[in-house]
């Protein structure tokens, strides 16, 4: 099935994904991208749904032989908002909006997958492409979700993929258990008096002071509130307050905001605590008051065993024992599937995007074209397997 994807399918698996990558779209704005999305499953015979979670499409094809099973697999559609600087030809025409997360052959691979599978639809029961919107922390999951996705489309198991740079071109990885991390975020806005920094500071509440002794102290979180057994991460990624026109005038809001990461719900009810009271402790010693807002956008993904294992199956089906990782690294990036995860049993995996490949979020990254009859080889084979009786 890889050959035969490659041969037949690769060429227009290509020109696909350029031109999705030189369209980028937010979340919850994919509707050049759904469009697309939707009039190739029709195409293919595949019934279609739109609207799904806002912005997303669900194509259901039932196999010719009989049976009642029924899976979903989900590729996610949307882009960062971020400038690309890869000087590509087919590079995003949209300036501040880039595919840099590689959705744009998620989405190939699972739509090619579809095709072939239309074209010869041999297996048993009911197969759901899920094209889900906004995964780039505007809640895709949890809006399809919402909109009762697995009620309108029963499933009996839900599964994803994604590309993994630094991992060679078109090999999988996967673990069973927490594969990876709840993504969380925090923002902390200090409220002070302001004052004269040249003439009466003493008279002033700090609050630079108080966002100083509040970034150094939640390095402590992990180092000591965190057991050494466990895996989490806190970093701040932004930070604002003042002006650069106005250098003697002490500011009388700041913020500080950034993310945090855990594998298990007491490690995120421990992240959010600290967080919080190292924030007033802070405000505190400059008289300062303190808001702080958290929230979660991805809980830990955590693949249920069996579907780990037909998923190992399946990649190994396609690329051979050695070029498949059955026990991989946990990490701690975030990924909103997470949330399906949770409503179905099911496992997510990672496609290899080459060694040389830049890494994800970033100006330079580019998907790899050469993983693309692989991924969608592997859908096609999981679809076969799983539905064969």
């Amino acid at each position: 099935m890889s050959r035969e994807l490659l041969e037949k399918h690769l060429p227009a698996m290509i020109a696909l994904r350029r031109d999705l990558h030189a369209h980028p779209e937010l979340g919850f704005e994919e509707t050049r991208t759904a469009g697309i999305v939707a009039e190739e499953l029709r195409k293919a015979g595949i019934e279609v749904t739109e609207g799904v979670g806002r912005t997303g499409v669900v194509g259901t094809l039932r196999g010719r032989r009989p049976g009642q099973g029924a899976i979903a697999l989900r590729a996610d559609m949307d882009a960062l908002a971020l400038t690309e600087r890869t000087g590509l030809p087919h590079a995003s025409r949209h300036e501040g909006r880039m595919h840099a997360c590689g959705h744009d052959g998620h989405t190939t691979m699972l739509l090619t997958a579809a095709k072939v599978l239309a074209e010869a639809p041999d297996f048993a029961g009911t197969v759901h492409f899920v094209f889900q919107p906004a995964e780039e922390g505007r809640g895709g999951a949890r809006a399809m979700l919402e909109d009762k996705l697995f009620e309108r489309f029963p499933a009996d198991a839900v599964y994803g993929i994604h590309n993994m740079p630094g991992a060679p071109a078109g090999h999988f990885a996967i673990r069973k258990g927490p594969f990876m991390a709840g993504s969380g975020r925090f923002m902390v806005t200090f409220r002070g008096t302001g004052g004269h920094g040249g003439n009466s500071a003493h008279l002033a509440s700090d609050i630079t002071l108080a966002q100083a002794i509040y970034i150094q102290a939640l390095q402590g979180i992990v180092a000591r509130n965190v057991a050494a057994s466990d895996t989490a991460v806190v970093s701040v990624g932004y930070i604002s307050g003042g002006d650069a026109e106005a250098l003697n005038v002490m500011p009388s809001e700041l913020k500080v905001g950034g993310t945090m990461r855990a594998f298990t719900q007491p490690v995120q009810e421990l992240l959010e605590k600290r967080i919080r009271e190292l924030a007033e402790l802070a405000a505190a010693t400059q008289g300062a008051t303190v808001e702080v807002e958290m929230y979660w956008n991805a809980i830990p993904t955590i693949n249920h065993d069996e579907q780990t294992e037909h998923m190992i199956a399946a990649a190994r089906a396609v690329v051979g024992d050695a070029a498949v990782n059955p026990n991989a690294q946990a990490v701690t990036g975030g990924e909103d599937f997470s949330f399906m995860l949770r409503a179905k049993p099911g496992a997510f995996i990672f496609l290899g995007n080459g060694e040389e490949s830049h890494a994800l979020h970033t100006p330079l990254y580019e998907f790899n074209d050469e993983a693309l009859g692989k991924g969608a080889a592997f859908w096609v084979e999981l679809v076969r397997q799983q539905l064969s009786a």
